[in-house]
């Protein structure tokens, strides 16, 4: 087996565990906080946390990984997760909802640590295979969506409370993922000015005057911004304003969870064969007809086609915009820019969240789709400003 190859396996199966947590807080969280929170206004303040605390996360984690190497920081997040799973099944034991929001919040940080993961692949390939490995990251996104919920709904057999039982088997995720992350075989040396200056690190303003930098942080910016932001208010427009059951809203949101990370099994592919502009571009118009979907009526229908859609044009948009971003900087740039770029992604992704439930509860379904349309004209006009320009070699 090669080292690529190895990288690529182990990162799999630490993103399911990663995302088996985050998938396990997000579905408890609101629950637990209407359980144990002083007031009910507050009951989904674990959530939001969580998400704050990935865009905070987002330049310390490069930080860290530019001092100490991505092996180290990441191996630090798995155990700071574990360690964050179990201060939550403290916290849900003894009614602490200020415990179990410390506790959330240092989840959300060990997840910007994870984000890396896609970056840490791309690295183990060679350039024109950064898209296929990005994406081969994102398909143990689909186990850990299923792994998640199954360890809620089996989380007596591990305790007498299901949640607390579902956390202790997330903190043995996490130290599973610590021992496959202590086995990678990353390239840490970074060439420097004295090796070879051409390679010296440049000012982040001359790397953004690269129109192919803009693109590439605007597409995972708004892709992941706007999904979030819909993502968020499609549950309680459906089942609190509109009374579709439940179920049904279960079922919604596990489709779109699936439209998210299945495409993996090819984005990747697509994006070695056409690039990475065609990819954002499709990216974009499964975006428009979300929007025309969501337009058309409230009904389970309705609601499944524009989600199921926001997730494969999330795919495609995030995909696209983090193997484009790869290109566009040099070896010694990379933890500044990525972190740059996952603190521009995550803290818009923070905003959508706490924003969509306000403006839904404020002006409704319809406001909140319609108020997307001015990022996505921004994405729009990129592309087409960018058309027949070759990317710089950098």
């Amino acid at each position: 087996m090669s080292i690529a190859t190895r990288n690529l396996s182990l990162l799999i199966g630490a993103q399911l565990a990663f995302v088996s947590g985050s998938v396990i807080t997000v579905t408890m969280g609101g629950i637990i906080g209407a359980k144990i929170a002083p007031s009910a206004s507050i009951a989904t303040l674990p959530v939001s946390l969580m998400i704050l605390g990935t865009a905070l996360g987002t330049i310390p984690a490069s930080r860290i990984m530019q001092t100490f190497g991505r092996k180290t920081g990441f191996i630090g997040a798995a155990i700071a997760a574990a360690g964050a799973m179990v201060l939550a099944g403290i916290a849900i034991e003894k009614s602490l909802f200020w415990l179990y929001c410390i506790a959330t919040a240092c989840t959300g940080v060990t997840i910007a640590f994870s984000q890396q993961f896609r970056f840490a692949a791309a690295e183990s390939v060679s350039l024109h295979r950064a898209g296929l490995a990005i994406s081969l990251i994102l398909i143990g996104s689909i186990g850990g969506a299923f792994l998640g919920p199954e360890l809620i709904s089996q989380g007596e057999r591990f305790a007498d409370n299901a949640f607390i039982g579902a956390l202790q088997a997330a903190a043995g995720l996490f130290c599973i993922a610590a021992i496959l992350l202590a086995c990678l075989s990353l390239p840490e040396t970074i060439a420097t000015t004295d090796q070879d200056p051409a390679q010296a690190p440049r000012p982040l303003l001359e790397i953004a005057q690269n129109p192919y930098f803009i693109l590439a942080v605007l597409s995972g910016t708004v892709g992941y911004g706007v999904m979030t932001y819909i993502m968020t208010a499609t549950p309680v427009s459906m089942h609190v304003h509109d009374g579709h059951s439940l179920t049904d809203t279960a079922e919604v949101i596990r489709a779109h969870v699936l439209g998210m990370y299945v495409p993996s099994l090819f984005s990747g592919l697509l994006i070695t064969r056409f690039g990475e502009k065609p990819i954002i571009t499709l990216g974009l118009i499964a975006y428009v007809v979300t929007l025309a979907a969501a337009f058309a009526g409230q009904q389970v229908m309705h609601y499944a086609i524009s989600m199921i859609l926001l997730g494969v044009g999330w795919n495609f948009m995030f995909v696209g915009g983090t193997t484009l971003l790869v290109s566009t900087y040099r070896a010694s740039e990379r933890f500044r820019v990525q972190g740059v770029n996952d603190a521009a992604v995550f803290g818009t992704s923070a905003v959508g969240s706490l924003l969509a439930g306000t403006l839904l509860s404020s002006f409704g379904w319809t406001t909140v789709v319609a108020s997307t349309i001015p990022a996505l004209a921004v994405v729009t006009v990129t592309l087409i400003w960018l058309r027949g320009k070759p990317l710089p070699t950098v």
